[in-house]
């Protein structure tokens, strides 16, 4: 491990998925160890489980440094679930009311119908 704390996020099959490197407070380590799960459901293609996360993640941490993210790959989720490409216009018009300046926003904005 390069830094303490380090948290260390493995997938049923022990693939790292994701990393926490450094102090977070309460609230963004749970909204982060959350990002993690989300990610772990995400790459085993469990959509519904994944989009289910990444919302929970938006309704009880609203405003942690993950929320711009957790809209982001909801929106990839729904995407991949229903194959309906409205769905990734909608998450250009979220980021165009919350999060404009984020990286994430710029992600998403290809998708901006």
């Amino acid at each position: 491990m390069p830094w303490t704390p380090t948290a260390v996020v493995l997938d049923s099959e022990g693939k790292e998925r994701y990393r926490i490197e450094g102090y977070l407070p309460r609230n963004e380590f749970f909204a982060q160890v959350k990002l993690a799960l989300a990610r772990v459901a995400f790459m085993a293609k469990r959509w519904s489980d994944a989009e289910a996360i990444y919302d929970s993640i938006l309704q009880r941490h609203p405003n942690s440094a993950t929320a711009p993210e957790a809209i982001y790959w909801r929106g990839v989720a729904r995407y991949k679930r229903t194959q309906d490409h409205h769905e990734l216009g909608a998450v250009a018009r979220e980021f165009q009311q919350r999060f404009q300046g984020s990286i994430w926003a710029e992600k998403a904005s290809i998708w901006a119908e």
